[in-house]
């Protein structure tokens, strides 16, 4: 199994970043040796990895900081780097290397200081790897003034290390930026695809792979949610039920609010996992006593942490309703499919006789006015409206068709 394993769908990126990942390791080679590198490199010292969520974008990124990373003695025979065996291979793709930084936010954005702090840590050299590697998985939520930060980093970088930039598109990054980085583009994975990835990967049913592949419509992450989180498959079938619960302004209302409740109740519940555990950790290092008394003068910094998890609440509260979004569009989608007697493959067909009964009542004009209804909740949702009225002015569009 090698680390391209896991990098679905993409044959024209994996055999970029293949040859990518040869020309690296030919340079560390004759460097060692105090030999020239090769004027010709398929290698450079940052890319950009965008497509649509969903594509893999990541799992790319370290895939390719692995082969650059692999230490396997085949390399030497002529063998490929990324042989997903050696420890360079192992530790970077589950994210131990001590020169395989992973930087991933879920707070709404990427300031300034976490920003400075990357970039004091790429002029480092490699403490015992043959790169070093700074992931940036979440590129698009950089502020202006940390992509300036970022950009000196970029133009100047150390011999020794390489930047993986992700970012849904090219237009979510600083001009100045993009321009300096390689460009790879990554595409849906085919519905086949992720399934085959579940089965295989994650031991999951095939009929249960299949189903949740083809209702993310090749989605990988939340294709494995969906076939592996009950909550995950309730919050669906609650959102696929509101195109039926819009028939007055009445239902509209409480459909918008159940919809809000829901993705608060997700976001709660993920942070439960999480901000427990932080808020004791930081007690410890901080020296509370047994009975939670905190020591003098470190109030600001539980205040600091509490901000941040208010923070990342709201991001996950927004990702979640974002998520619901998505499934409604997929709704209306099929239900365009219908009206249009296209032969596409339904994403929903497990709730076929709700996507009939939509399709029979309404005409293929008011299923694009509705998909351009959740089109626009989504856009508001963005500019910081309240999620409520955003959302309640969406299913009274719903109704309206």
């Amino acid at each position: 199994m090698t680390v391209w394993d896991d990098v679905v769908g993409q044959e024209r990126v994996q055999v970029q970043l293949s040859a990518a990942a040869r020309d690296a390791d030919t340079r560390v080679t004759l460097e060692a040796r105090r030999e020239p590198a090769p004027d010709a490199s398929k290698m450079t010292h940052a890319w950009l990895f965008t497509g649509p969520p969903g594509s893999g974008r990541s799992t790319a990124a370290r895939a390719f900081a692995a082969a650059l990373q692999c230490t396997s003695p085949d390399r030497a025979l002529g063998g490929e780097p990324g042989c997903g065996f050696c420890d360079g291979c192992h530790t970077s793709l589950i994210g131990t290397h001590a020169d395989v930084d992973v930087i991933r936010t879920d707070l709404l954005s990427i300031g300034v200081k976490e920003t400075r702090e990357l970039v004091r840590r790429a002029q480092l050299s490699p403490a015992g790897g043959r790169w070093q590697v700074i992931i940036l998985e979440d590129a698009d939520r950089l502020t202006e003034g940390a992509g300036n930060v970022l950009l000196k980093a970029v133009e100047e970088p150390a011999s020794r290390t390489v930047w993986l930039l992700c970012a849904p598109s090219l237009e979510d990054v600083l001009p100045t930026i993009r321009s300096r980085c390689r460009h790879l583009t990554l595409r849906t994975p085919s519905v086949a695809a992720v399934a085959d990835v579940l089965i295989r990967r994650d031991g999951i049913e095939p009929e249960a792979a299949h189903s949740a592949a083809r209702a993310t419509q090749g989605h990988i992450g939340r294709a494995r949610r969906l076939a592996t989180d009950e909550r995950a498959r309730a919050r669906r079938a609650t959102v696929l039920k509101l195109p039926l619960r819009v028939e007055d302004i009445g239902g509209c209302l409480k459909a918008a609010q159940e919809l809000i409740d829901a993705a608060a109740e997700d976001a709660k519940q993920v942070a439960e996992e999480v901000d427990v555990k932080e808020t004791e950790d930081l007690k410890a290092a901080l020296g509370a006593s047994a009975g939670g008394r905190m020591p003098r003068g470190t109030a600001g910094a539980m205040k600091e942490l509490e901000d941040r998890q208010k923070r990342r609440k709201t991001r996950s509260q927004r990702d979640s309703l974002d998520l619901a979004l998505t499934d409604l569009t997929g709704f209306y989608r099929d239900v365009l499919a219908l009206q249009m007697g296209s032969e596409v493959a339904l994403a929903n067909d497990d709730v076929r006789d709700s996507l009939d009964r939509i399709a029979r009542g309404s005409t293929p004009e008011g299923t694009l006015r509705r998909i351009e209804a959740v089109v626009a909740c989504r856009q508001a949702l963005d500019r910081n409206v309240a999620p409520l009225l955003a959302v309640e002015a969406m299913a009274v569009a719903l109704r309206a068709g």
